[in-house]
């Protein structure tokens, strides 16, 4: 295929980071909205704690799904700008119309739903690379599963361990423990978000024969898209963090901990193993988790159903996004 200008180049490098960036401000709520709703932290002060441990997850792991995003979800030979482009405002689109309705739904999966898109719309369904889309679609329902699961464990195994402890003693324990609990967490966040835009613009540059070799991610893509992230969620995702951190169950310190603890360990397990998985999807289960602990009807089931639907509708509404724009870039 016939290189594109350098400006094109750029701006196009620039959409993806701007989606990074609107990842970061979509997703503030999943690291912070547990410290926020137990008032450890102030919120000024807990998406800047958030995204400094945003911007250094690339210290702690490694680039597996880069990877998979960049080669893993459809053939990178059939990668180009258009294709790209297409994915990106597919994936900007569904964030921007979630976001301002406050509805907490997966910035992953729009990305992947937007790929696959814009894939399709170019080459048909030929072009997926079904291995990878299945593991991405297995952990929408697998990842909350988990981290409902670990949280839920944790508080049990919490409320025996301090049992002896009066209930202000155990949240001045807990409130502190939050601290690391939340940077865990934001940790994760960092570390699995980032990367799929990393892959991306490699899996770009790769298409403009800018990069060569096995496939890599170049440091200055990697400390850009941190950045970008940990910019967005700088500036937060208020209403988000209203529906996450209040609306579904009211969390103590403890169950806080538990919570962002749980999510964070699922997040470092789907890291590792290379599956581009939903911070919003991890979060929302963790949070489900320390609810149904106490009893079933301390969980908002009305509230956690229509995130769930949200969810269901993320990929096919972001796809179509997706093939719309690659189909309205053959006009340009």
């Amino acid at each position: 295929m016939d290189p594109i200008a350098l400006p094109l180049l750029i701006a196009l490098i620039g959409v993806a980071l701007l989606f990074d960036f609107l990842n970061g401000l979509h997703d503030a709520a999943n690291s912070i909205a547990t410290i926020v709703s137990t008032r450890v932290l102030k919120p000024q002060y807990a998406v800047a704690w958030a995204a400094f441990f945003n911007f250094i997850a690339f210290l702690f792991f490694g680039l597996h799904v880069a990877e998979t995003v960049g080669k893993g979800i459809v053939d990178a030979s059939i990668i180009d700008p258009q294709v790209i482009f297409g994915a990106l405002m597919g994936a900007i689109a569904w964030n921007l119309i979630t976001w301002g309705l406050g509805i907490p739904s997966s910035s992953s999966h729009a990305l992947i739903g937007g790929l696959l898109g814009a894939g399709t719309a170019k080459a048909g369904l030929g072009a997926v690379v079904w291995s990878g889309v299945f593991k991405t679609s297995a952990a929408i329902v697998i990842s909350p599963a988990v981290g409902l699961f670990l949280a839920l464990m944790l508080v049990l195994i919490i409320s025996w361990v301090f049992r002896r402890f009066t209930p202000q003693g155990a949240d001045g324990v807990f409130r502190k423990l939050q601290l690391v609990s939340a940077s865990l967490y934001s940790l994760g966040h960092g570390g699995n978000d980032a990367q799929k835009t990393m892959g991306i613009i490699a899996v770009l540059l790769y298409s403009q024969g800018m990069l060569t070799g096995g496939f890599h991610v170049p440091l200055w893509v990697v400390l850009s898209c941190q950045a970008a992230m940990g910019l967005g969620t700088l500036l937060g995702g208020w209403k988000i963090v209203h529906t996450m951190g209040s609306k579904i169950t009211r969390l103590t310190p403890a169950q806080g901990f538990c919570a962002e603890t749980g999510g964070a360990i699922t997040l470092f397990m789907a890291t590792h193993l290379g599956i581009p998985v939903s911070t919003t999807h991890t979060i929302t289960g963790a949070i489900v988790g320390v609810g149904a602990s106490r009893r079933l009807s301390a969980v908002r089931w009305n509230v956690a159903s229509s995130i769930i639907v949200a969810w269901v509708v993320t990929l096919p509404a972001s796809a179509a996004i997706g093939a719309l724009f690659y189909w309205l870039t053959r006009f340009f």
